[in-house]
C-alpha cells in the first residue's frame, strides 16, 4: 500500500503509470529472452557478450574503467568478469602504457571469433523481439 501511495503521488495519471509498468515488464522480458538465447545458442552470458561487443566497438581495447562504465555489468562485477574472460582466452589484461596505473582490456583472436559467432545470434533476436 505504501508503494501505491508513493507511485500515485509521483505519477498521478493512470495512463502514464500503465505505460511505465508496461515498459518495465517489456524491458525485463526482452533482456531475459536475449540472455537466455545467448546462453542456449552460444554459451555466452549477456554480460560477457556486452564486454566483447564494447571492446569490438572500441577497436579492440578499452581501459577497464571505461569498460565498466559502458558495459552491462556493475563495476564490482567487472573485475570478476574480466578474470573469467581472461581464463577463457577471450581477452587480455595489461597495465596501461600511458601511465602504468590504468588497466587495459583487449580482445584476443579467440575473443574476436567468439564475438563474430555471438553477434549474429544476438542481433537476429534483437531484430525479432524488438525491432
Amino acid at each position: 500500500m505504501l508503494l501505491d501511495h508513493l507511485v500515485s503521488d509521483a505519477i498521478p495519471n493512470q495512463h502514464g503509470l500503465e505505460a511505465w509498468q508496461a515498459l518495465i515488464r517489456a524491458h525485463a522480458t526482452l533482456m531475459r529472452q536475449l540472455a537466455t538465447d545467448l546462453v542456449e545458442n552460444v554459451g555466452l552470458t549477456l554480460g560477457d557478450f556486452d564486454v566483447l561487443a564494447q571492446l569490438g566497438q572500441a577497436g579492440g581495447e578499452l581501459r577497464i574503467s571505461d569498460l565498466a562504465a559502458q558495459a552491462y555489468s556493475s563495476r564490482s562485477g567487472m573485475t570478476r568478469r574480466i578474470d573469467r574472460l581472461v581464463d577463457e582466452g577471450l581477452v587480455t589484461r595489461a597495465n596501461s602504457d600511458a601511465d602504468g596505473r590504468g588497466v587495459v582490456v583487449a580482445l584476443t583472436e579467440a575473443g574476436v571469433a567468439r564475438l563474430a559467432e555471438a553477434a549474429p545470434v544476438h542481433l537476429r533476436r534483437v531484430s525479432e523481439l524488438f525491432v
